[in-house]
């Protein structure tokens, strides 16, 4: 077709003439009507083909399925992905599936050119990924695309070219024909300057490394999905590889690799079957302890990656009831549907399936999700801990490790490697800054008995089955929202992927974590106040018990904190009688005792004996130096007669209980170390243990950092890129 065509034409005399001039727009009652029918002719092949190929090869990462799901059609165990420019510049994939016959090659970017399928019937028991015959053909109307391919049972390989569904030479003035080389068993197809020939299109796509990304869920999806099959994909000219996952890695361990450990540590495995409805599912899915903003669902329906708005929303729903609100879960899914139930040829991309009983099918894979969530917190283990009082044991140092391994299993966590120019330490079994410090010069022993008493602390817990209490007072379902509403996304995550990196001041109570390429100093008084205020939120009703073995007088506590306080330089006007107040408080509390037991598990018998107090973390003991202060501050600072106002403010002291206390700074090297009390330095030392290896790990999985914290809470410090800047002008 030659020449320009101009659709604003006017018949007169057999005459065709234009009415303006070309290039004018114009208004739709300026038209002129069509007096007679228009000619209806063929479209030019060529035209044909590249509207087709627009509909099949939208962006480089629909081409890049099509030449995946062809290697895996052809029993390829490797595949190895390149790409350029996010793909528009070169997308290479090189398998070692059966390769492509010698004299199939003149035909294979012909349209509708197959060897899955020879009749329409063929498509009820379709079990590959391709049939229509269309992917190369495509590929080859927008862009340049060469093959080279050898079979098992050839000498050599052979490389052909091609344009416009046929054969080209690969240089003007050279033969089209096929010209054998060396190579490998398999096939690689190269796909260069794709929509070189459709301009807008290809200025439609702004951002290459967008375009990559869309790559790397693609590859990650099969890499996940496809036992037995090797994924790499990298850039072109790299050697640092964005996705590498071996033949034989479990699907844990392939998730693990492209997703991280965050997701993989928190898998369920999951199956569902009905023979009703003609499926098979399976996959892994996170359980309640991980959650997200945005769901992630790799769905492969007979082995074809795809998506369903339907199923997504189904899992989202089923996932409402576990977890807090705005989050969403990962989720990989494949179900194996009877192929006669199956419509697969009902998108030009591939992209979507129709298939029989669709809303059944749903429901049952939901249901028995919905159930292994469940089964999850079907039995939950509390604790009691008996102490005896009197005896220094909640100063003692770090448990036995003999104890500790035999009781505990440490699994390794595998961490994504970060890109090179954020590279920083954040292993923290490398170094540590407490590495850095002098040691001591004293060697710290301990007497048998307060040793024996150390161990006896971390062994003697009594194990009880006691059947989990779903609280359903709205007040501290309130007061549950009101921290989530109040929760700081990114100080969260900082907390969510922090590293330890040592105490800095334990009289202010100052931590140095790591988030990333910034240092963070952190009070950790406030935000262990914070996460043992949001452990009593989640736990209400449902703690474990430190047990007083004999108890305590409740009395006697109160005096000790009231006597305190009166000899505190006050205003005159806050002046007190001990024992007025002693006896105010204790009655307060014995009154309200089965309220206290029940829901804080606070133990007070009628007599005004301190049996228990709750426990909220394994593990650690908090200062009963803070017992008497702690009770005598349940009468005037918990408001008795408000529901919610009650549970908010008793469980604001309880956790400020268990926050740990100040202690006297480290000595410095001028110093002496024997001029420190000996329970200030034990108990220093189970301080240093409990925030590196029990608090801060549980920060990092449990705690909602809430927009409080950010006021006082936590300080920026050091900024590694900030820090290049400086290092650049010196």
């Amino acid at each position: 077709m030659t020449g320009h065509m101009d659709l604003d034409l006017d018949v007169e005399g057999g005459k065709v003439t234009s009415d303006g001039p070309r290039g004018v727009k114009r208004k739709a009652d300026e038209l002129t009507e069509v007096t007679g029918p228009r000619r209806i002719k063929a479209l030019d092949p060529n035209v044909v083909n590249k509207i087709a190929a627009g509909e099949i090869i939208v962006a480089p990462v629909h081409a890049l399925k099509e030449l995946i799901e062809n290697s895996v059609d052809a029993g390829s165990t490797s595949l190895e992905v390149v790409v350029k420019e996010g793909g528009l510049k070169l997308l290479q994939i090189t398998d070692n599936g059966h390769g492509i016959d010698r004299e199939d090659l003149p035909i294979l970017c012909e349209r509708f050119t197959t060897s899955k399928l020879k009749e329409f019937e063929d498509l009820t028991t379709i079990g590959t990924y391709g049939f229509r015959g269309e992917a190369l053909a495509s590929i080859s109307h927008i862009a340049h695309l060469q093959v080279t391919t050898r079979t098992k049972d050839s000498s050599c390989a052979y490389r052909a070219h091609y344009d416009s569904g046929r054969l080209a030479p690969a240089k003007p003035g050279q033969s089209a024909e096929p010209r054998p080389i060396a190579g490998r068993p398999g096939t690689q197809i190269t796909v260069e300057d794709l929509f070189y020939n459709v301009p807008t299109r290809r200025r439609a796509f702004r951002s290459a490394s967008d375009e990559y990304n869309k790559i790397l869920d693609m590859v990650g999806r099969y890499a996940v999905h496809r036992d037995g099959v090797a994924f790499i994909c990298k850039k072109y000219g790299e050697a640092s590889t964005g996705i590498s996952t071996q033949s034989n890695s479990s699907t844990v361990d392939r998730i693990r690799q492209i997703h991280g450990g965050a997701v993989a540590n928190e898998l369920i495995e999951f199956t569902s079957t009905d023979k009703t409805w003609g499926f098979t599912a399976r996959g892994w899915t996170t359980n309640a302890n991980y959650h997200v903003k945005k769901t992630t669902l790799l769905l492969f329906i007979n082995h074809r990656c795809v998506e369903s708005t339907n199923i997504r929303k189904a899992i989202e729903q089923t996932y409402s009831a576990f977890l807090p609100k705005g989050g969403h879960p990962f989720t990989y899914l494949s179900l194996e549907i009877e192929p006669e139930r199956v419509d697969v040829n009902v998108h030009p991309t591939k992209r979507e399936v129709n298939f029989l009983n669709e809303d059944e099918i749903i429901e049952a894979v939901c249901t028995d999700i919905r159930v292994k969530l469940a089964n999850v917190d079907t039995s939950r283990t509390f604790m009691m801990q008996t102490l005896l009082p009197g005896a220094r044991v909640p100063l003692a140092t770090t448990p036995d490790l003999a104890t500790l391994d035999a009781t505990t299993k440490a699994t390794p966590k595998s961490k994504p490697k970060p890109y090179e120019n954020n590279l920083v330490r954040t292993d923290p079994k490398v170094r540590t800054i407490t590495s850095m410090l002098p040691p001591s010069t004293t060697t710290r022993t301990r007497d048998p008995e307060t040793q024996a008493n150390s161990h006896d602390i971390d062994k003697d817990y009594t194990l009880t089955e006691r059947k989990f209490v779903p609280c359903q007072l709205m007040s501290v379902k309130e007061l549950r929202t009101e921290v989530r509403d109040e929760m700081h996304n990114e100080l969260t995550e900082v907390f969510a992927s922090h590293t330890f990196v040592g105490i800095v001041d334990e009289r202010r109570r100052l931590v140095a974590i790591q988030g990333g390429v910034k240092l963070f100093l952190v009070d950790y008084g406030m935000i262990a106040a914070e996460y043992f205020y949001q452990i009593g939120l989640t736990h209400f009703g449902n703690f474990g018990v430190i047990r007083f073995d004999p108890p305590l007088s409740l009395r006697g506590l109160l005096r000790i904190a009231a006597e305190h306080e009166k000899a505190r330089p006050t205003n005159p006007e806050d002046e007190f009688e001990v024992e007025e107040a002693v006896e105010k408080v204790a009655e307060q509390l014995i009154e309200r005792r089965e309220m206290l037991e029940e829901y804080f598990s606070l133990g007070i018998s009628p007599a005004g004996d301190l049996l228990t107090i709750p426990l909220l973390m394994k593990h650690y003991t908090p200062s009963l130096a803070k017992l008497p202060r702690f009770l005598l501050r349940l009468g005037p600072f918990v408001t008795w007669t408000s529901e919610k106002e009650c549970f908010e403010s008793f469980l604001r002291e309880l956790a400020s209980f268990y926050a740990p206390e100040q202690l006297p700074p480290s000595p410095g090297p001028a110093e002496a170390e024997e001029e420190v009390d000996e329970e200030v330095k034990v108990r220093r030392e189970e301080v240093r243990r409990v925030l590196e290896d029990i608090m801060f790990p549980a920060f990092k999985s449990r705690l909602v950092a809430t927009k409080s914290l950010g006021k006082g809470g936590v300080l920026e410090v050091a900024n590694l890129k900030g820090l290049y800047r400086v290092f650049e002008r010196c």
